[in-house]
This record gives C-alpha cells, sequence and structure tokens, in this order.
C-alpha cells in the first residue's frame, strides 16, 4: 500500500527555509538591481592577458552589471598574430570593430548521455573576414582568430549566452595559447597600447 512508504517519507529532522529564501531573493531583486550598473565606462572594464589572448571585459557575471544572461569582452588579436584555439558548448557570435583576417573552424561530434564525448571532425575550415563583418561560432566548435594584417590590430567582439554556464554546463576547453599569453604580465590601457604598435619583425 501506499501508506507503506510513510516509513521513508516520514524520517528526517532536518529543517529549512528554502522556499521562503527564494521567495525573499525575489521580493528584494528590485533594490538589488536598483544598485548594479546599466552602463560600463571604458576604464571600468577588466583588461586580461588571457590564453585566448588579450580581452578587455564589457561585461560578465562579475561586474556587477544589470545583464543577465550575456557576456562580452573585446578581442585585440596583434598585428599578425592570432588569438588562443578553445572550444565551447555555447554558441557565439564576433563583430568586427577594426582589422582584417580569417577564423579557422573544426566541428566536432557530441554525444550526451550519462557522459559528454566530443570528436573533432577532419575538416578544418576557414573563413575570411573584415571590419563590419560578423562571426558565428556553432555549438561545440574549435576555432581560432587570425589577423592578416602585419601592420594593425584587429578587434573583435564576442558575446556568448551564460544559459549554458547557469544550466551546469560550462563546457570549455583550451586548446592552444595565444602567443602572447604570459599569466604576470600586468595590464592598463598604456601598456596595451605600447604592446600594439610592436611590429611582428620586432617580436621575432
Amino acid at each position: 500500500m501506499a501508506w507503506d512508504e510513510s516509513k521513508a517519507w516520514l524520517s528526517g529532522s532536518n529543517e529549512g527555509k528554502h522556499y521562503q529564501s527564494l521567495l525573499e531573493e525575489a521580493t528584494d531583486m528590485p533594490r538589488r538591481n536598483a544598485q548594479r550598473r546599466k552602463v560600463v565606462h571604458p576604464e571600468e572594464m577588466p583588461w586580461e592577458m588571457s590564453q585566448q589572448g588579450l580581452l578587455k571585459h564589457l561585461f560578465n557575471s562579475g561586474m556587477n552589471t544589470r545583464i543577465e544572461t550575456v557576456d562580452a569582452y573585446m578581442q585585440i588579436v596583434p598585428p599578425g598574430s592570432r588569438s588562443g584555439k578553445h572550444r565551447h558548448l555555447a554558441e557565439e557570435c564576433l563583430y568586427v570593430v577594426e582589422g582584417r583576417g580569417y577564423d579557422l573552424h573544426q566541428d566536432c561530434d557530441v554525444e550526451i548521455t550519462d557522459t559528454y564525448r566530443w570528436t573533432p571532425q577532419a575538416e578544418i575550415k576557414r573563413y575570411e573576414w573584415e571590419a563590419g563583418d560578423v562571426i558565428y561560432v556553432p555549438p561545440c566548435t574549435i576555432h581560432q582568430h587570425f589577423n592578416a594584417d602585419p601592420a594593425r590590430p584587429a578587434r573583435l567582439i564576442s558575446c556568448t549566452n551564460r544559459i549554458y554556464k547557469n544550466s551546469g554546463l560550462n563546457d570549455l576547453e583550451q586548446i592552444e595559447n595565444a602567443p602572447e599569453y604570459d599569466p604576470n604580465v600586468e595590464l592598463n590601457a598604456e601598456a596595451v597600447k605600447r604592446y600594439l604598435t610592436v611590429r611582428v619583425a620586432e617580436r621575432a
């Protein structure tokens, strides 16, 4: 009989106000949001020399902004250089602010059962881009950005949706580091300007 299960469901003495916490969080959201920024000024956007390359973060979950679902950064690829190579489950779009170059994309076959497996396909596809273009990166595609101009940097604005990360699917893997990556570098606007004026021949 169904009541036989009462020996299990009636056990336990732990108590918690989890629903009440959800209710209070929802009720308090307008007050919290009023304290979060709708405008982020350039000097408030953090620089990072990451494994993916030189980034200036526009907004993300750690920057106390009102935006809830999107992360965005500016990727600066030095003259004649390239970004890191990585793969992530979230789809991505990048707007080319300035410069010209190309992307290399390698699609993956993905299997999600009780485990998660991905296998790169043999074909690597090349896509040319220039200022004003939008680059689309499908989910789980291995990709890398190349600056084809030996004298000027390229700037790309990347946007991804946080829904994957917030759903426990923050699948992000770095496959190759950007040539400029240095975990000890300290960045500011002036240092970045000086760095980006260095030509490929001078860095070689």
